[in-house]
């Protein structure tokens, strides 16, 4: 079993917002994108999707663009991202889900072979150029969240497990200074963390490491919109 990840398809399958007008690139991205996946994952494949899945403020309206996942390979892991209006009550959510390869998480995580995945959206973190003290509270709130996830992830994690953290937002800055999402994964032991959010031409490296753990920035356009390969089973 491999495990690959993506984020911020922005799909707007029953809303106007097509991404070209944020460059050529953006130009059918979502058939690069298929045409990747297609030819990358097998069924018995991961695909974590850190969040920005839809354009969709209804819930009817994201489930559209989820749906048009269903005939991908592979288990799709998602959580959720600050343009997911959609994503309301997570068990309207969940309901929703086409079939059982696909999973949502939110304060808790899943089991998969010898994988642990947990997840939550995170939030802009100090130090960043959109931080201000009105997020400080959103910022302590999703660590919260986390928290949460972690204890749950205690409860089915077993010896030799690999625990893999879903995360929209970077969490941390270009400058990889200690936050309170470095510092849960770090306290407990997280293998490796994916995140998105980030789009357009300003650095920040697809591949950090920070304190033994490996960060992967998985935005689509930074991506080339292929999926990137994040673990696999030995």
């Amino acid at each position: 079993m491999k495990v690959y990840a993506i984020s911020d398809l922005h799909l707007s399958g029953m809303a106007n917002k097509p991404m070209n007008v944020f460059g050529g690139e953006w130009e059918g991205h979502f058939d690069k994108i298929v045409k990747n996946w297609q030819e990358t994952v097998t069924e018995e494949d991961v695909v974590l999707l850190c969040g920005d899945t839809s354009w969709g403020m209804k819930l009817n309206e994201g489930l559209f663009d989820v749906r048009a996942l269903a005939p991908l390979k592979g288990r799709k892991v998602f959580i959720r991202g600050n343009h997911d209006y959609w994503w309301g009550t997570i068990s309207r959510v969940r309901e929703g889900a086409p079939d059982d390869t696909f999973t949502f998480l939110q304060n808790d995580c899943v089991k998969i072979g010898n994988y642990v995945f947990v997840g939550s959206r995170g939030w802009c973190c100090p130090g960043s150029t959109e931080f201000t003290d009105h997020d400080k509270t959103l910022y302590l709130r999703e660590g919260e969240r986390f928290r949460l996830a972690f204890r749950e992830a205690e409860k089915v994690r077993q010896e030799g497990d690999k625990l893999i953290a879903l995360i929209h937002y970077p969490p941390f800055t270009v400058k990889k200074e200690d936050t309170v999402f470095t510092q849960l994964f770090e306290e407990n032991r997280v293998d490796k963390v994916v995140f998105g959010h980030l789009h357009g031409s300003g650095y920040f490296p697809l591949r950090t490491e920070k304190n033994g753990i490996i960060y992967y920035l998985t935005s689509c356009d930074k991506a080339k919109f292929t999926l990137t390969l994040i673990d696999e089973e030995s």
